[in-house]
């Protein structure tokens, strides 16, 4: 197959924690010719992003080298700024997570969108939620139609947990009804929650924080339509 030459894929990273990155290497459009792939991420305080990256794709990690890939890469360490990708305007920001971690917003024709998947914002908050001004994450989220937060843990779950980077679902809901979303979608769920587990768990946290917004919990290949009334 001849690759279209203007043809283009973006990642974004949120950050480079293995768990998160394992899957790229496998990415089929890395190993097309010519195929202008973008990878948006965070650096370090001591490495860039390509060579973070390099540090995983290399042995014995991964047996293909960064540098050995056939695709166009361009890489780009975020936040710096906003940038375009097409029509869509995107803004980055660190978020409260162990490591350099980042959330992204995503404006287009049709509203906003709100990604993040690894974060904490309630970590050392009494009375969680303060004010937006104090609240990780709340410049990317405020006014969203669609927010994709984490929700990791129960409530009973999650204090002794405190610090790994994650929320529980409460604290989710809590941080979309401050930040003015229209549509929270639940993601990041503990792998040890069972998918009847996570029906009452969502059900009970819905009861008690009697949301205004619209609460979905995120599924493998779910779709959302964003722009309608």
């Amino acid at each position: 197959m001849t690759p279209n030459p203007s043809a283009r894929v973006d990642i974004l990273l949120t950050h480079l924690h293995l768990d998160h990155i394992q899957g790229l290497g496998f990415f089929g459009p890395l190993y097309e010719p010519g195929l202008e792939v973008h990878i948006w991420g965070p650096g370090s305080a001591t490495l860039d992003l390509r060579s973070r990256l390099s540090r995983y794709m290399s042995p014995p990690l991964f047996p293909v080298h960064l540098r050995d890939l056939p695709c166009a890469m361009q890489i780009h360490e975020v936040p710096d700024g906003d940038f375009e990708i097409g029509e869509l305007g995107v803004s980055a920001a660190f978020v409260c997570h162990p490591g350099p971690t980042v959330g992204y917003r995503i404006t287009g024709p049709a509203g906003v969108v709100t990604y993040l998947p690894d974060h904490e914002p309630a970590l050392g908050v009494r009375d969680f939620p303060l004010g937006g001004e104090w609240t990780s994450g709340y410049g990317l989220a405020a006014g969203s139609d669609l927010l994709i937060h984490d929700a990791q843990y129960s409530d009973e779950d999650y204090p002794a947990r405190a610090g790994w980077g994650h929320s529980s679902l409460r604290q989710a809901l809590d941080f979309a009804a401050l930040a003015g979303a229209r549509h929270l979608v639940l993601f990041h769920h503990d792998p040890k929650y069972s998918d009847d587990a996570l029906d009452r768990l969502v059900a009970q946290a819905l009861v008690f924080a009697a949301p205004s917004l619209t609460v979905t919990a995120g599924s493998e290949a779910a779709t959302f339509e964003i722009g309608g009334p």
